[in-house]
This record gives structure tokens, sequence and C-alpha cells, in this order.
């Protein structure tokens, strides 16, 4: 292990730095744009060399040295929330999803989006402040990168994956030395690729959202508002705020929703002529379903994704289907899928609640599944019509005990399905690493997730037309409940 300066020198070094900066410059040290004018590469304790992630960390910590326990409180270190209106426990660990299904024993290959190093099974240490990950979120390089399955680490040798393509060493010192306030790029590194690549998992957010276009985002373009994640997201002590766990759909001016329109636009925004009419809307309507008139409009975004096929073999061996424009639509390792772009939303009452099926509930196995559940309806007085992405997939449940499935994919055992393709010892193996019961009898049953959509927000001159609603079949037609007069 490299030598490292004593704690108390590599301060005083940091320190010294840090007012040299200042005199430079005074307004380095300006609210909201400090970290980003410090020029990192200037502390001796970050020139390295380092030979792990946790070894920058323990670098970073020399100053920072409230910042990681900051971070054991936040969600991306946990993957654990308890909602408090309905007492259910959510987050990564404890939810199950129609894309890769569930976390549990898939550890090291779901965890390198997670903002530490080494989670790799139950036995973590969440405790360890060397565990966490800054060059994730501050880092700006853009050339770290976490290797895809091994627990959140950077790849620290030469390695390939998928094999025959070569991954990248980390360069852990430039690395530590470019860090600043985090960027929509860091962000983007997990966001954008969630629930196994590009635009896969929300559909209004993906790689597109890096250097959008005003037409794609108005508040995100250079030549718009120009925002970072966190001008909404907003974040204090490492805690940012924004989550669709218990997304309000209420005007709250920034108080309890500040990731939501009303922190900036009030209930009435509107100024043009026609401006009473449409700000009589915002009383039923979400901002986002009429700005955001279609989602994945630039990248097709998976709308459903089928297990039940997966396994399938050619000549004895796992293959891949593309179609024409480079999408898989069957891997042996995940089974079919499709895609979908410039996707018109699914319209529901909406008032900020979200029930989810968690992994000991019964299911109706005769019906779609719902994955989650949007609270709300035309007659409760709190809700209004949002725009959502309907996620369908088909995946494993217990046929006895009428509950989903928690499928071993991952690993280099016996059990791991993406090894063996067998369904029977996969789920064995998942559901046994839970803790729960499995009777041994699975089938597949047809599920719906429903994801807000709030990003790609179009130009004013770009939402919706009257007559897009507003005729007989407009496209709020399906809207449970809802009863509006319509023209043509």
């Amino acid at each position: 292990m490299p030598t490292q300066p004593h704690p108390s020198r590599a301060w005083r070094l940091m320190f010294a730095a840090l007012i040299a900066a200042v005199i430079a410059s005074p307004s380095a040290l300006a609210a909201n744009d400090a970290p980003a004018r410090v020029d990192h590469s200037k502390f001796e304790a970050l020139r390295g060399p380092f030979s792990t992630g946790p070894e920058v960390t323990k670098a970073c910590l020399t100053c920072h040295t409230d910042s990681a326990k900051q971070v054991h409180k936040s969600i991306h270190w946990t993957w654990d929330y308890t909602n408090p209106r309905t007492g259910q426990k959510l987050g990564k660990r404890n939810i199950i999803n129609n894309f890769c299904v569930s976390l549990q024993s898939n550890e090291p290959r779901c965890t390198s989006c997670h903002v530490g190093f080494g989670w790799k099974d139950s036995k973590f240490d969440f405790s360890s402040e060397t565990n966490v990950d800054c060059l994730v979120c501050h880092e700006q390089t853009g050339t770290y990168k976490k290797f895809p399955v091994d627990a959140g680490h950077p790849n620290y040798v030469p390695k390939q994956f998928p094999p025959g393509k070569a991954w990248p060493v980390a360069d852990l010192a430039k690395a530590s030395q470019s860090v600043a306030v985090s960027t929509r790029q860091n962000c983007g590194v997990c966001h954008f690729f969630g629930g196994g690549g590009d635009s896969v998992k929300h559909g209004d957010i993906d790689s597109t959202l890096s250097k959008p276009s005003r037409d794609l985002d108005v508040h995100m373009a250079a030549d718009g508002m120009n925002f970072s994640c966190a001008t909404c997201h907003k974040t204090k002590s490492h805690i940012t705020f924004g989550s669709r766990y218990e997304t309000k759909a209420t005007y709250s001016a920034g108080v309890d929703a500040p990731a939501s329109c009303e922190s900036c636009h009030t209930p009435a925004p509107h100024k043009a002529k026609s401006a009473a009419v449409l700000n009589k809307h915002t009383e039923k309507l979400a901002c986002s379903t009429c700005h955001v008139p279609e989602f994945a409009r630039e990248k097709p975004t998976k709308t459903m994704w089928d297990w039940s096929t997966a396994g399938k073999l050619q000549d004895g061996k796992p293959f891949v289907v593309r179609n024409k424009a480079g999408e898989v639509d069957y891997d042996t390792m995940k089974g079919n899928f499709e895609w979908q772009a410039k996707v018109v939303p699914t319209y529901r009452w909406f008032n900020g609640e979200i029930s989810y099926t968690l992994r000991d509930q019964k299911i109706d196995d005769g019906k779609v599944v719902p994955i989650n559940v949007v609270g709300g309806s035309a007659t409760d007085g709190k809700s209004r019509i949002w725009p959502f992405k309907a996620m369908r997939g088909k995946q494993p449940y217990d046929q006895v005990n009428k509950t989903l499935l928690l499928p071993h994919v991952f690993g280099k055992d016996d059990a791991a399905f993406w090894g063996n393709f067998d369904w029977g010892r996969a789920l064995e193996a998942g559901m046994k690493s839970a803790g729960l019961p499995y009777s041994g009898k699975f089938g597949f049953v047809e599920t719906v997730y429903y994801w807000p959509i709030t990003h790609m927000v179009a130009p004013k001159e770009k939402a919706l037309a009257c007559n897009q609603c507003h005729s007989p079949n407009g496209r709020l037609k399906d809207v449970p409940g809802l009863k509006m007069p319509m023209f043509q």
C-alpha cells in the first residue's frame, strides 16, 4: 500500500492549498460553486499512487472528515427506505422489480451502481467510512468506471468484460485530483443506465440528457436553463431529495417536495393570454402531463421484459438477437424484450402515494400483477393526472405460495441461472438467500411497474395542444374516472 501523509499533516497541506486558492480568487468560497473552484490537483494527499478505491476515500476523509458519515445516512448508501405513510420497507434491498428482479443473492453485479466498494453479500460493512466511493459522484475525468461485476470497485488490473472486450484500468490519482461538484454525467453513470443498459429503466432518463438539446429538455440544455441534476434534486449533507418511493404530488413551494415543478413555478405558472384557462388546468393536471408529451424521444426505452423465454440455446450455446436498430430483442440470459421510442405516457390520477407488492405479499396469478400501485382518484380532492411509463414484464412466481420469486442469476456457483439456465435451482437459491419460503413449484406471471415521468420537459411551444386531450380519442380517454368536455 502506498504511504499516505499523516492525517494531521495531510489536513494542513490541504488547508494551505485552500487558503492559497482563496487568496488567488476571493470568490472561490461562493456558496454554490466553491467546491468546483478548489483545484484538488494541488493537494499532496491526492497525488497517490493509489492501489484501491478505499485508499482514495481515506485520503479524501483527511479533509472532508464528516462526509462518509453523511453518506451513510443516504438512500444512495443504504438502499433501504421505510415509507413513513405506509410503513412499507422499500429501497433496492427490499423491493422486487420487473427488470433484473432482485438484488438478493446478486449483489456483486447489482452493486456496481452502489456508492460504495465491496458490497458482495450480506456481510458488507455498512459502517465503514473507507467503503464509501467519493469518486463515482465527484470525479470529472469521465474515465473512472466501476467494473460491472466486482461489487462496486473500479478496475485495478487489466480485465475483460464481456470476454474479448478490454476494460480500462482506473487512474485513481488522476480521478481524485479532478473532483468537483457532481454533474449530470456523474449522476448519469448509474441513473442513465439503470436496469442493465442505456434508457432501459426510466424512459425519461438516459444518456441523451448528458448534453440535451433544448427540444429534448428545456431545463438541462446548455441553451436552456443548463440545470444539473442537483438543481432540482437538492442535496444537503449528502442527502438528496426527490424519490419515487414517496413522490409528493401536492403543491409545496419547495418545502416538502424540493424536486417538484412547484419548487420554482407557482401553482399558477402561465402568463399567456389564455393563462386563466391554463392555470385552471393545474388543479387537475401535473405539469409534466402537458409538458412531457412523449418520453424516450431520442433513444428507445425498454417497455417489456419476458423472463419466461430465457435459457434457450443455439447449438448448445447462449445467443443474442438484435433488431435493425441494434437493440437486443432476445438474450439467452434474460429472455425477450420490447423497445419503443417517442412513447406516449400512460396517465393515472396520482396523489403522491405509491405502494409496492413486496416479497412476502400474496398475489393474484390470474391477473396482471402490479409491482406498484399508484394512489389517487378523480374524487379524492388531492390527486392530479400524471404521466407514467408502464413497464410490463413476465417473471417467476411461486405457484403454491402465490408470491413473486427472487432468482439467483449472477455468480460463479452452480445455482446461478446465468451459468446453468436452470430456473429451479436459481429460484431455490435466491429464496434461500433471502430466508423466504419456496414451494419448489414455479411459473411465470405478467407484471406491470409504473414510473412517474418528470424529465425530458419540452419547451412550452411543444407542450400538448388542447385537441390532443379534448377529442373523442384524446390521450386522456382511458384515465379511470375522468369526465371532461370533448371537442374536435
